[in-house]
């Protein structure tokens, strides 16, 4: 309890730093605050094993392939939106419109071209999606997208909307789903943080143009059944955190 204080406590503090000390960078070239992006999470991850114990290990980025692609990820902790800005060469997240207003964390959100999404237009809302997505695209990023829109607790049954397979459709390139465990060790909505190891691992990536039943069958069962196997993985451990026997309780319940 006293380590997860201490990191929450510096991760607000790091990150406010950098969005202040760095907001020169909104100035400047697009790839400059990329760049602080990526030093950022690589930092907050570095905190994160260093105070509570809580290491990284990414798997499977062997079979990345060649961008633009777009990448389909499990979303279970605030982790996940600045744990995975390093894993990638020059992602655009999909995100909440409403973010964007954020003073400095949604001035930054514009400078690095991420994807807002305006959610109460569900319409207007999937044609803006498709086109902003087409344009970072053509800029050979890779399009990152969190298909259940929210945070879900390990375990607990999946719910994916229909937004990432319009993306998969229309923008032609390779899916890649991403199954993680993070969840387990920065569960959402608690300041308690465990030690271990997050997971991420990429999967066999989905070939662009098959049809739509198909393409969404394969991403969310590879994805649901790899993450999965990264909680009973956690739960196997010696001193496992309740997060990950209760994921895996989840998991069978949902079975």
């Amino acid at each position: 309890m006293v380590r997860s204080f201490v990191y929450f406590v510096t991760f607000y503090i790091v990150t406010a730093l950098y969005l202040v000390l760095g907001s020169w960078l909104l100035l400047g070239p697009r790839r400059w605050a990329m760049e602080g992006l990526r030093i950022h999470g690589l930092t907050c991850v570095w905190l994160l094993k260093v105070i509570v114990g809580t290491r990284f290990e990414l798997r499977g980025a062997e079979k990345l392939p060649a961008r633009p692609f777009l990448v389909v990820s499990k979303h279970q902790s605030a982790w996940d939106t600045f744990g995975l800005i390093p894993v990638f060469h020059d992602p655009a997240m999909v995100m909440k419109a409403e973010l964007g207003w954020i003073p400095f964390y949604g001035w930054f959100s514009h400078k690095f071209e991420h994807i807002f999404v305006k959610r109460d237009k569900a319409a207007v809302a999937l044609k803006a999606l498709i086109r902003d997505a087409k344009d970072r695209a053509a800029q050979g990023r890779e399009i990152v997208i969190f298909p259940e829109g929210t945070r879900r607790a390990p375990g607990a049954p999946p719910d994916y909307k229909p937004g990432y397979i319009a993306l998969y459709e229309s923008l032609g390139v390779p899916a890649v789903p991403v199954a993680l465990n993070s969840g387990i060790f920065w569960p959402r909505r608690s300041s308690m943080r465990y030690p271990g190891t997050i997971v991420v691992e990429i999967l066999e990536p989905v070939p662009a143009g098959l049809k739509r039943n198909e393409a969404r069958r394969i991403i969310e069962e590879r994805i649901e059944t790899a993450c999965a196997a990264l909680n009973a993985e956690a739960a196997a451990v010696r001193d496992a955190p309740p997060t990950a026997i209760a994921a895996v309780a989840g998991s069978h319940a949902a079975a």
